[in-house]
């Protein structure tokens, strides 16, 4: 009987060396005639647990993690290919692991159980499902569909999904564009390129299905440079979607058509801002447009454009697959459906971990994240990315949806969660915002290109004790021009995570 060994060829895994124990467990399997299969799989997710090996038997799926090169000996002397064995990196059944089994994975489930460009294991578990049933209804149907489900934009903005995409069917163009920013550049996040490197069918069908609702056929995946690994496992899933005829002139024996590429982006974290994401699609320097027209009216080249993250389209093929009314169930009060948070920074656990919306972000910092790796008190929480507010731990209590944070003038963004302990300085993190967006301004507006440098000196001369209460006072003046009077979020929000240090963290800006 063969043995059927997963090891993840996903990012995280593969720089805490899978690859290297991959080849190890063939090796020794070699060696000792045991007669395997390793399927190299996305990741669970469970990064402080990679290289996570999963071993398949009658009961399901055990795993042993994180594998080091020197335990690799030893788990086949365990008899690990039986799976309930006594062996220091046993954790039992995958599916069981508290981590991963008090999740409510919906967009996600498939991650880190299939290998990632096999369109048979896609299929096996519902894939293409809500494509199937796409191509029987109308494009305003797709669109009322996507409108029931409560879906909103999960790069950040939060806009709801289906208005977007009823002013993308309403215009009237002889080309229309759907593009995913797959430009993920937040710090402590890796959602996106774990849809890419561990389902990317499920981003693949869900901008399919996104043209079929808006009349467009031709798409485009902006992807960041920095991720060569997605770029390589998407191109190859493309190919073999084109091949299979869900891609092309007659998608899914449908009779129409949809084409999609992959475009590399450039580096700059400005190019995750949909309007500079276009210009860079274009070919010219990735500055910001001012709005209206919106990109649905007036987008790439010109024509209606659909601009959704790829979380956006991954939880599409679900919402049609299982029904509008199977999402909205999820969530809490405006915010449906579920939202994968990244755990990141000072933590125990690190990893993903999808959620409904109404959950507490304490319970995500010390139930799933395990509280801090260096065992000291958590100071503060950055939620939603380099541009999102720092909380207290006395603000730990907040639900984590849209209107919750909104109220609290902090920002759920694209999910990312970075937790620091009481060793972080809160002035310099604060200096840290300014400095970023210093580095990363387009440029094109007064409020962010020189607010941002001035806030970097401000700071610098605060931190210093030069005349503190007066720099202090024109801190907060400078933070107000920037969020009133920037063309987009990179200067409008800068001052969110620097206005949270100075009122939360106040002795941080006085020693």
């Amino acid at each position: 009987m063969t043995l059927r060994v997963y090891v993840p060829y996903e990012t995280t895994a593969l720089s805490l060396g899978a690859e290297q124990v991959a080849t190890l467990i063939r090796r020794e399997a070699e060696r000792r005639g045991v007669d395997i299969e390793i399927i190299r799989n996305g990741s669970r997710g469970l990064f402080w647990l990679e290289p996570l090996v999963e071993v398949e038997t009658d009961e399901g799926r055990y795993g042993f993690g994180p594998v080091e090169l020197d335990d690799v000996a030893s788990l086949f002397d365990a008899g690990f290919e039986r799976g309930a064995v006594e062996h220091p990196l046993a954790l039992g059944l995958t599916e069981q692991i508290p981590y991963l089994k008090n999740q409510q994975r919906v967009t996600f489930a498939r991650i880190g159980i299939t290998d990632p460009v096999s369109l048979d294991d896609y299929r096996s578990l519902d894939g293409f499902k809500g494509l199937d049933k796409a191509v029987s209804l109308s494009a305003q149907a797709l669109v009322d569909c996507v409108k029931e489900s409560g879906l909103r934009g999960r790069g950040g903005a939060a806009f709801p999904t289906g208005i977007k995409w009823q002013t993308v069917l309403d215009a009237q163009a002889p080309q229309k564009y759907i593009v995913c920013n797959a430009d993920e550049g937040d710090s402590g996040t890796f959602a996106d390129r774990m849809v890419m490197e561990s389902d990317p069918y499920m981003l693949i069908e869900g901008m399919i299905i996104s043209g079929l609702a808006v009349g467009a056929t031709q798409g485009y995946i902006y992807l960041r440079e920095e991720y060569p690994l997605a770029h390589e496992l998407l191109n190859k899933a493309i190919e073999r979607a084109y091949a299979a005829g869900y891609l092309g002139d007659n998608i899914a024996g449908s009779g129409r058509r949809f084409e999609l590429e992959v475009r590399l982006g450039a580096g700059a974290y400005i190019c995750g801002e949909e309007t500079s994401l276009l210009e860079s699609l274009e070919g010219k320097r990735g500055m910001v447009r001012a709005k209206p027209p919106l990109p649905a009216i007036n987008g790439l080249f010109g024509q209606p454009t659909v601009v959704n993250n790829v979380l956006t389209f991954a939880a599409i093929p679900s919402i049609l697959g299982e029904g509008a009314e199977f999402y909205a169930n999820y969530g809490y009060e405006r915010s449906k459906g579920t939202l994968p948070f990244q755990l990141a920074g000072n933590l125990k656990q690190g990893g993903l971990v999808e959620l409904a919306f109404g959950q507490r972000l304490r319970d995500l910092i010390y139930e799933f994240g395990g509280g801090t790796r260096s065992g000291r008190p958590v100071r503060a929480v950055q939620v939603g990315g380099p541009l999102g507010a720092y909380l207290s731990p006395e603000q730990f209590d907040v639900l984590l949806d849209y209107e919750s944070f909104s109220k609290i003038g902090a920002v759920l963004g694209h999910g990312g969660v970075v937790v620091f302990d009481e060793t972080v300085n809160m002035a310099e993190q604060a200096r840290f915002s300014m400095e970023f967006c210093v580095e990363e301004s387009c440029g094109k507006c007064t409020p962010c290109r020189i607010g941002s440098v001035r806030g970097v000196e401000v700071i610098d001369k605060i931190i210093a004790g030069d005349n503190r209460a007066a720099n202090i006072a024109l801190l907060e003046d400078l933070c107000d021009t920037m969020i009133q009077g920037s063309l987009c979020a990179m200067g409008g929000m800068t001052p969110f995570p620097v206005k949270s240090a100075l009122q939360y963290f106040p002795e941080d800006f006085n020693s």
